[in-house]
């Protein structure tokens, strides 16, 4: 299958810079993959468009500020660092020093041994240990007295807002670029289909007989990674960890066993569903692990029966995902609808769902 099959014209000015006023006041594109047939919302009238019985499944991962801004020492050159994924076991919380792969700029510069420091009331000191591929880079970072490392993260680090953000990051995206589900720290991006969702829209949902359930996938560099290949089944996801607690695993398997059906908030918890579905033939097994699941069309789904998600990349794994589980000629065709009706696309823009 060629790339080029998932390539669509977005006029720049519907890249979406700013969230809407109220979250669940974005716009919602209506697709049944029965038909093709489209129907234009808005987020707040889901309790209307979905049945009782229906269950959500919500992805609970909490981003954290994993962007760094910082300078080399001795020279004083710029340093923009953004934080991967951890190296050491993550359950030492209160660690002085940690090790981490990072995304760093400018990274022909950057060899092993450099030095660089974050400034901030208590600053972060960082050394490069590993040069890797595609500017990525294994650091050791630590304090200068001796306090956790995570500690001075969450105060000097930025939210890592998408390159296709033409903006510097603000303290309002502290709390706008986070879901209302958000409880495990661990992303450096987030689950953004979730974050049209309010308490507000919950309880509506419940009113209608419309259940929620979380898991969490804490989404790293591989849930956005570039397709660097002309074929896509040669691509290959980086594995992301993952857990479902026991109370989620048991409403999924009910809904499922009572063939109501399970609607996924977003692409990483349909990753989850659909890899951990496929490990246990088509049921949820509570438990923690990682998966690289790469879906792309031809997929067959054991779980969900509905996808909840915002517009996507051209030619990304996103994109092949939601082309997967409604057909390509039909979610370009529903993209196309966006782009005429200016619906507003990516992270902060508005929303699909796919029945």
């Amino acid at each position: 299958m060629d790339i080029r099959d998932f390539a669509f014209d977005l006029p720049r000015e519907l890249i979406a810079q700013e969230p809407a006023v109220e979250r669940e006041a974005a716009r919602l594109l209506q697709l049944r993959r029965e038909d093709g047939s489209m129907t234009h919302q808005r987020v707040s009238d889901l309790p209307t468009l979905l049945r009782s019985g229906d269950l959500i499944v919500v992805n609970k991962t909490r981003v954290f500020p994993a962007r760094l801004l910082g300078h080399r020492v001795p020279t004083g050159g710029g340093v923009e660092c953004l934080l991967i994924a951890r190296l050491d076991p993550v359950e030492s919380e209160a660690a002085p020093e940690e090790r981490w792969e990072a995304l760093m700029h400018p990274g022909q510069k950057l060899k092993p041994g450099a030095a660089v420091t974050f400034p901030g009331r208590v600053p972060l000191l960082a050394e490069v240990i590993e040069r890797r591929f595609f500017g990525r880079r294994v650091i050791r970072l630590w304090t200068g007295n001796g306090s956790p490392v995570r500690d001075a993260i969450d105060a000097i680090g930025h939210v890592p807002l998408p390159p296709y953000i033409r903006r510097d990051d603000r303290f309002s995206d502290r709390e706008r670029y986070q879901t209302v589900f958000a409880e495990a720290r661990g992303s450096v991006a987030a689950p953004t289909a979730g974050l049209h969702f309010t308490p507000g829209l919950v309880d509506a949902l419940r009113a209608r007989g419309v259940t929620t359930t979380s898991i969490t996938l804490h989404i790293g560099y591989g849930t956005f990674q570039p397709v660097r290949v002309r074929r896509i089944e040669e691509h290959r996801l980086e594995p992301e960890r993952f857990e479902i607690e026991d109370a989620a695993a048991r409403a999924i398997n009910d809904a499922l066993s009572d063939r109501r059906r399970v609607i996924a908030v977003g692409t990483t918890t349909t990753r989850t569903l659909e890899a951990v579905g496929r490990a246990h033939d088509g049921s949820i097994a509570a438990g923690a692990g990682s998966t690289d699941l790469f879906i792309y069309p031809g997929f067959r789904f054991r779980v969900i029966r509905g996808l909840i998600t915002n517009f996507h990349l051209p030619q990304s794994s996103l994109l092949m995902l939601v082309a997967a589980f409604a057909g390509t000629d039909c979610v370009l065709a529903a993209y196309r609808e966006a782009v005429a009706a200016r619906y507003r696309f990516y992270s902060y823009g508005d929303a699909m769902l796919i029945v």
